[in-house]
């Protein structure tokens, strides 16, 4: 019989610290993230230095506890899986140094996990992949659609060409004076507004399935400036449900469309993003009845945490792909 492989990860790309353990990379064993919202809040978003200090004030904490949730002492871990980028890059050297001191220490593999392809992995963690997939990653940094004809094998064929939708959300949040993070707060306004305003759409050149959302970002500030200057009233509702109509139908369209090109099996969202129940509906009514299936982690593996990390990390580790003591952080870290 084949033993089981038990995946200690570690997560502190932006402003969570987070550490899990994973079996088989399937299985949640233990999953402890320690957020730093609260301390970010006031300044409308996360800011690095603080992020920094948090983790370090963080992470030994929620390293025990993530160890005595699962029951397990380090003769039960396997390998040691990190996330070395890309993000804010002393938060990642905070998680990277931390990953690299414990292997040296416990005589563990160490393997650096690509923050994105962690994403791509939880949805590992609900269901099984089929191949090829197409995976539509959303969030604060990043937008993207990579192809997947197998387990570790990326294939980026579109990404943000400036604001990714999340900071598009956190932008448009902010001129609409709601707290940090805004992405939650928009979704919930939406749902009670009317799309009476027509923002635009950037489709970009034929063909493309890189996305824009600067020019809608800018379109909504100059809206509401541009009201405020005439002494008009926007309900915020409205402005919110107008803004969103726009980032869901341009992410669902181009989704689908790709799928269809590519005639993949699969269909998974990820990211902070995908948490947004606008977007899960529409993908959901776009993509039912094709026999294409489509899937979403739960709300609890959209947002960054580490089980992802190690469930991305128990592939590289069985691949071979193991890293040595010289790993870095990278802040611009490439998918491939």
């Amino acid at each position: 019989m084949n033993k089981d492989k038990i995946i200690l990860g570690i997560e502190t790309s932006c402003d969570e610290t987070a550490v899990a353990i994973v079996r088989n990379g399937r299985e949640i064993v233990s999953n402890v993230v320690a957020s730093q919202i609260e301390s970010h809040k006031r300044f409308g978003g996360v800011v690095p230095e603080i992020a920094s200090r948090h983790h370090v004030e963080q992470i030994t904490l929620v390293l025990e506890e993530a160890f005595d949730q699962a029951g397990m002492g380090w003769d039960d871990i396997d390998a040691i899986a990190v996330t070395e980028g890309p993000g804010l890059v002393g938060a990642l050297l905070v998680g990277v140094n931390t990953a690299k001191a414990l292997a040296f220490a416990k005589s563990k593999p160490l393997v650096g996990v690509h923050h994105i392809a962690g994403h791509i992995y939880a949805n590992r963690l609900e269901s099984e992949f089929t191949f090829p997939l197409l995976a539509l990653i959303v969030s604060g940094g990043h937008t993207e659609l990579v192809l997947m004809r197998g387990h570790g094998d990326y294939q980026v064929i579109g990404e943000t060409r400036d604001d990714a939708a999340g900071e598009a959300y956190d932008k448009v949040a902010r001129m609409l004076e709601l707290p940090y993070p805004g992405g939650p707060h928009i979704d919930r306004l939406a749902a009670s507004g009317e799309e009476t305003i027509e923002f635009p759409r950037a489709w970009l050149e034929e063909g493309s399935y890189d996305f824009s959302f600067s020019g809608l970002k800018s379109s909504v500030i100059n809206k509401i400036h541009n009201a405020k200057q005439r002494g008009e009233i926007l309900k915020k509702e409205d402005i919110a449900a107008s803004f969103q109509s726009s980032v869901v139908e341009v992410l669902t369209e181009k989704t689908f469309r790709a799928a269809e090109e590519f005639q993949v099996k699969q269909v998974i969202v990820a990211g902070g993003v995908a948490a947004n129940q606008g977007l899960r509906r529409a993908l959901e009514q776009k993509f039912s009845g094709t026999g294409t299936p489509l899937m979403i982690p739960p709300l609890k593996l959209c947002t960054d945490n580490a089980a992802m990390i190690a469930a991305a990390g128990t592939i590289s580790y069985e691949k071979g792909n193991t890293a040595g003591l010289d790993l870095n952080a990278s802040a611009s870290l490439l998918l491939k």
